[in-house]
Formats: structure tokens, C-alpha cells, sequence
């Protein structure tokens, strides 16, 4: 017998697929805050713990998806009250499928993610929850200032603040472009 069973017979099913859909994007997220795989597992695990422990909390099925991002908001402050970490570990891993791309394009586009990761890592924490949960998993700010518990306005300042240092970072981090190109020449 499941554990899910236990919260509603028929609708365990229905409440198993909705957390196995939705585990993705509180990885993302959790990873987007933590830069660090094994941490932001960690914190997803824990999240789901916490929701199966208190699914009768969840008043309403369509509200889902916030209350389980509030769940992992309030995971992450109970890990930084416990452990008190200094420093954030880059564990980006790079996954490759098979593509038509050129490994120059795919290079390209590994330094720019890589540009980007190092510039969201920079952010501040409050900015970079906001940013994360707006600008990538695209909730709408009332969500976001329910699932942080912090006014709407503080979202959209941070949100701002976020997307102003982020542009500076990003030119900061962009490669200088060399002004000499070297030609190839053809020796017969």
C-alpha cells in the first residue's frame, strides 16, 4: 500500500502524477538557488516530505503548484538557519543529447549559460529567488509574494534591482572581442 493512497483513494493517483510533474521545476528552482545537485535534491525531497505529511493543509487542488514552491521556500530557510553556509558550490551539470548543432555553436552556448549561471549566482538571494521564480519558472508576482511572504512590492523592486544588476553582470562577463582576426593561409 502507497502512502499516497492514504490522502484519498482515487485521487492518489491524480495527486501522485501532479507531484511527479511538478518535482522538475521545484528541482530547477532549488537548484537555481542552492548551485548545488546533491543540496537542491536534498531540498526537493524534503518538500515533498512536507507536503505528503500536510496535504490536508492544501484547501484548494488548483493552488498546488504555490503552496509546494512556499513548502520549498521555507525548506531552504530552515537549511540556512541550520547550516549557515558561506559559500556556494557551482555544480553545473552538462548534459548532452545527440543534436544537428556544430560543437562551436554548442560551445558558444555553454559559455553563455555558464555567463548567465555565474551572474544569477552573484545576485543577492532575496533577488535571486524572485528573478528564478518570475523570469523562469514565469509565476505571476502575487504567487510569488505568497510563496516568499513578502509584500508584492518587495517583488517587484527586487525583480527590478535583479534584472538591472543582472544586465551589468552579464556585460561584465561577456568575452572581449578581439579586434585582429587571424587569416589561414594556404601554403602549396
Amino acid at each position: 500500500m502507497s502512502i499516497l493512497s492514504l490522502f484519498g483513494g482515487a485521487g492518489a493517483n491524480t495527486f501522485q502524477e501532479q507531484l511527479e510533474q511538478i518535482r522538475p521545476k521545484l528541482y530547477r528552482v532549488a537548484f537555481s538557488w542552492s548551485h548545488n545537485a546533491a543540496l537542491a535534491d536534498d531540498l526537493v525531497q524534503e518538500t515533498l516530505i512536507k507536503a505528503l505529511k500536510n496535504a490536508g493543509q492544501l484547501r484548494d487542488p488548483a493552488l498546488l503548484n504555490g503552496w509546494l514552491f512556499s513548502i520549498l521556500a521555507n525548506c531552504w530557510r530552515d537549511h540556512f538557519r541550520q547550516h549557515r553556509e558561506t559559500e556556494d558550490i557551482d555544480e553545473l551539470e552538462d548534459y548532452r543529447c545527440v543534436s544537428e548543432t556544430t560543437p562551436e555553436d554548442e560551445h558558444a552556448r555553454s559559455q553563455l549559460v555558464s555567463r548567465v549561471w555565474d551572474a544569477v549566482a552573484k545576485l543577492p538571494m532575496g533577488q535571486r529567488q524572485v528573478l528564478t521564480l518570475v523570469d523562469l519558472e514565469e509565476f505571476p508576482y502575487i504567487e510569488v509574494a505568497a510563496i516568499l511572504a513578502i509584500p508584492v512590492g518587495t517583488v517587484m523592486s527586487r525583480l527590478c534591482r535583479a534584472r538591472q544588476a543582472l544586465k551589468t553582470l552579464l556585460k561584465e562577463l561577456a568575452p572581449q572581442q578581439s579586434a585582429q582576426v587571424s587569416q589561414i593561409r594556404r601554403i602549396i
